[in-house]
């Protein structure tokens, strides 16, 4: 794909995130790689967040190898985000916003709801929990970009991704040295969210839609 973890700022940030304990269970290395098989399917998109961040993937790797890119890190875990707001100085990047709170609280928020072209998540949820958490939040004619693997049961989620205003594009093959079976399921927004979702914290993941 032409850009590799050799990239002074990508292997850096793969030595911020194994330095700082618990954030990833795995190489950070092959990780940051991983994050970077997205990068084809974000089009022409200028915002985008990236919902459940953790140690910063897949959003800082796309950050810094589409720098024209604005990025929004939702994180609740308040240690978590901590490290996403001193890996961004320690890396120089700018555009970058970090937002310790739930994304059920943000897809609430006039401000960002239904505003990003792009949403991205990685290991945050099972597909009916996670198309709720991301899916209002982005704009229509945006999309939905989940990492998964090819064991996902995507079928599972045509209800949820039908209510929240979505369409099941397509599920993309994308293997790397992190996940040989990984996959990236892209979901596009074709119509408004209804204003009853997300639900309140914690209930998408207690009751998936």
């Amino acid at each position: 794909m032409g850009i590799s973890v050799k990239d002074s700022r990508l292997s850096e940030l793969a030595g911020l995130i194994s330095e700082w304990p618990g954030l990833v269970a795995g190489p950070a290395e092959q990780l940051v790689v991983d994050s970077l098989v997205l990068l084809e399917h974000l089009g022409e998109a200028h915002t985008l967040v990236d919902v459940g961040s953790g140690g910063g993937l897949p959003g800082l790797p796309l950050k810094i190898a589409r720098p024209d890119l604005a990025v929004t890190l939702v994180e609740a875990d308040s240690g978590k985000a901590a490290f996403l707001v001193q890996a961004c100085a320690r890396l120089g990047l700018a555009g970058v916003e970090v937002f310790a709170r739930r994304a059920e609280e943000i897809g609430q928020d006039a401000r960002y709801r239904e505003s990003f072209d792009v949403a991205v998540s990685r290991a945050l949820a099972p597909l009916p929990t996670l198309v709720e958490l991301c899916l209002p939040l982005v704009r229509i004619g945006g999309r939905l970009l989940a990492q998964k693997t090819d064991r996902e049961d995507v079928e599972a989620a045509w209800r949820a991704v039908q209510l929240l205003g979505g369409s099941l594009d397509f599920v993309s093959p994308a293997p790397s040295s992190a996940r040989r079976s990984g996959t990236v399921v892209v979901i596009s927004k074709i119509a408004a969210t209804p204003s009853t979702y997300p639900r309140r914290p914690g209930v998408p993941a207690r009751k998936p839609l």
